[in-house]
Parts: structure tokens; sequence; C-alpha cells
């Protein structure tokens, strides 16, 4: 029996393979993370600090935070696959913004030197990085628009494994790209050599959405309400689609109806706020308070990513048939918590112990969240669904880059612990997850 997602529709189309939308999220994650090693690095160099840093990471969320919900909808309305090309040109032209500020003298405007704040110079190279920051994060509603996507390509018995795979594809680039950093950071062209090979890789990127990734047609409802449909029940075909004839969830508001939709946006807030944290206090962490260069902390993601990726991958995979979402967001919101509290010593052992529990937590945790998210609403609402939430993860990463930055000057490695209260919050809240099922508008 065909899934309730997939009645009601004109023109059904034939499954399509995850392999294209897979190889997009796989090419910006590269090229992300190729960069990422060094970012702290650079930002020091350019006159920056670790508020700096924080700050920068924040400008890419706080402009996300308005795109995201747009560019989701506009993929509701105009199909994914232009949607997804605009996002990633807007990526593009930012990488060009990256690779001209390595290129720019050190020029300083102001220069502060605050007891809270700490010291740093506002220089030109820095002023460039953050308005390509902040290109990259308008038109940065390509995870949005990609997990929409997938939504679109699944159904209710390979949806959680196919999101467990969308993370794996990021997770393999965060293990590939660290690694080229070093090698390519090692040549006579320093960091101007990973960030152009990130551009060259971004531009990789459009071709594949161009050539390979299959357009989707925005989803078009044909069936009148069930209970106008008495022949189906007679045939024996009861009807499931009753979901599609649900109001359009165009406002926040007609969004926030939806059942468990409020506790999922704020899972969702949660989850990226310890992430946010961990992002910003970890690479400062590894510099400062444990003494690590650019290779060190590229073998620590590479770890991290590495198993990962086996739990994301055969893992969820083996998992996805046989246990439902909600216990494994629960137990993966517990192994984050464990991770970060092992983030507070500067023991090694236990440090690659939270990489590992870190890897188990997220990689089981995070796909099992999306799948249910994913049976939010209807189908032809998941861009703006998805775009809402991600929206609602930049906003925690505004707080989260900014107050990680913040926290580490004033506690160090104590900050961790900090986030390891959110994911306790996340385990608590967890419990009240609805099961595995499509909630929805009720009708008005």
């Amino acid at each position: 029996m065909p899934s309730a997602r997939s009645v009601g529709r004109i023109g059904m189309p034939a499954p399509v393979s995850i392999l294209p939308i897979l190889s997009v999220n796989f090419i910006g994650t590269l090229g992300y993370s190729i960069v990422m090693p060094f970012l702290i690095f650079l930002v020091t160099k350019m006159g920056g600090n670790s508020l700096i840093f924080g700050i920068l990471g924040a400008t890419y969320s706080a402009f996300q935070l308005v795109g995201a919900p747009i560019l989701g909808k506009y993929s509701d309305i105009y199909g994914r696959k232009p949607v997804l090309l605009v996002s990633q040109l807007g990526t593009l032209l930012a990488w060009l913004l990256f690779l001209a500020a390595l290129m720019l003298p050190n020029i300083s405007f102001w220069n502060v030197n605050s007891s809270w704040a700490g010291e740093f110079s506002l220089t030109l190279p820095l002023i460039v990085l953050f308005l390509g920051r902040a290109l990259d994060g308008a038109t940065g509603g390509n995870i949005s628009v990609a997990n929409a996507y997938l939504v679109d390509i699944s159904t209710d018995e390979n949806r959680k494994s196919n999101f467990g795979k969308m993370a794996a594809s990021s997770n393999l680039g965060f293990i590939i790209g660290p690694v080229l950093a070093g090698l390519l950071g090692a040549t006579a062209l320093g960091e101007i050599a990973p960030t152009l090979v990130a551009t060259l890789i971004s531009l990789l990127a459009v071709v594949v959405i161009v050539k390979l990734l299959p357009d989707r047609e925005p989803v078009k409802l044909t069936h009148s309400p069930c209970v106008d449909q008495p022949a189906r029940r007679l045939l024996g075909k009861e009807i499931k689609d009753c979901y599609d004839q649900q109001p359009s969830v165009n406002t926040v508001g007609k969004l926030l109806q939806i059942p468990a939709m409020p506790l999922m946006l704020v899972l969702y807030f949660l989850i990226f706020l310890a992430f946010a944290l961990f992002y910003t206090a970890f690479p400062i962490h590894a510099a400062v308070g444990l003494g690590w260069e650019i290779g060190q902390l590229g073998v620590y993601f590479s770890v991290l990513s590495l198993v990962m990726i086996v739990i994301q991958g055969p893992v969820m995979s083996y998992l996805s048939p046989r246990v439902a979402e909600k216990p494994l967001v629960v137990i993966g919101s517990l192994a984050m918590f464990l991770s970060f509290v092992l983030l507070r010593y500067d023991d090694l052992t236990l440090i690659y112990a939270a990489a590992i529990l870190f890897a188990l937590g997220n990689g089981i945790m995070w796909p099992s969240y999306l799948s249910l998210l994913g049976q939010m609403g209807s189908a032809s609402d998941q861009g703006y669904i998805q775009g809402i939430a991600s929206s609602a993860g930049s906003l925690a990463s505004i707080v989260g880059l900014v107050l990680g930055g913040l926290l580490y000057e004033s506690f160090a490695a104590t900050s961790f612990g900090i986030a390891a209260l959110f994911f306790i919050a996340v385990f608590m809240l967890a419990f009240l997850l609805p099961a595995a099922g499509r909630d929805k508008i009720p009708n008005e």
C-alpha cells in the first residue's frame, strides 16, 4: 500500500535516486571543512580574537535567519532545484569574497582593548570576510531546501535512513576537508590554496545541481476532501491523504498550530545552541587551552566525523526499521550530554572519548529528529517548515556563536559544562515528542 504522503498528487514521480542530493550536500560541506580548521588562526592573524571569531559565525546565522524561510517557501512554490541553484551561487560568490580578503592589505580601522571583549582590531580583510559570510547566510537556504527535497523523494519507510545518509555525506566532507586543509595549507600559497580549492568545490556544486539533480515540481494536490470519496472506501481502499487537504502553512502562526511543532522548534533551538557553543569554544580551546596546531585539530574533527559516518550510515540503516525516532532522540541527547561533560577535562583520552560519544549521540539523534520534522505538516509545505526550523537553528547559532567566545574568555573549558546543560534539557523534552506519524494543522 502506498504511504500516506504519496497519495493525492498529479503524476506521482517514479522513485528518485538520493545520490545527487547527497553529492550536493557532501560538496558543500567539503568546501567549508577545508577552511574551518584554520579559520580561528586566520581571524587572529587579521586582527580578531575569540569574540570576533564567534561574531563571524553569528553573522552567517543572522542572515540565514531571514533568508532560509524565504528560500524554503519559494522552493514550495517554484521547485527545489532552482532555489538550491540560487543558494549555491550565493555560496560561490561568498568564497570569492573570502579569497579576496586573503589578498588585501591588513589595514586597521579601529582598535579595541576591553576588559570583557578582549583586544582586537577591525581590519579591511576582516570586513570583507564578514561581507562574505553575510552573503553566504542570506542565500543559505540550501540546508533547509535540501532537507525538503529529501522529504519529497523519501517514503515513510526510508525517511529516517535517508536522513542518516544525508548526515553521513556531510561528515564525509568533514573527514576529507581537514586533511586537504593540512596538505594545501603547507604549500607556498598558505591559506590561499585551501580557500581557492573551496571556491572551485563550490563551483562544482553548481555544476552538479544544474546537470545531475532531477528537478522536483511543487506538490500539486488533486483529491477532493475525504468525505467525498465513498467509492474508494467501498472498494476497500482506505484514504490516507486527508492531511493533504489542510490549509497551506504560509505563516508562522499557522505553522505553530501543528501539534508538537512548538516543541520541535524549541528542540531545534536548544540543539543548535549547544552545537554553536561547541564549534566556537572547542577550536579556541584546542588552540589556546590545549596548545594544538591546525593539524591536530583537523585530525580530531576527522576522527569525530569518521565515527559519525559509521553511526549515520550502516548503524542507522540497521536501526531505522527496528527503533522509532523518539527513543533514538532520547538516547542520542543523553550521549551528547556525557560528551560535553568529558570535554571539560584536559586529558587526551577523555577528549577523544568525548568525540566518540559526540559522534554516537549526534549520529542517532539528529537524523531521527529530522525524520520526525519531515512528518510535520503536509508535503507541499516542507520547504517553509524546514526554513522556519532552520531559522530557529540560526537564532540559536547567533546566540551560541557569540556566547561561546565570551564564555570561553571567562570560564575556559568549564563553558562545555554549560553546553551540557542544554542537552539535559533536550533529553527531558524529548520524552514529550510524538510517536512517528504526520502531524497537521487542525481543520479550520
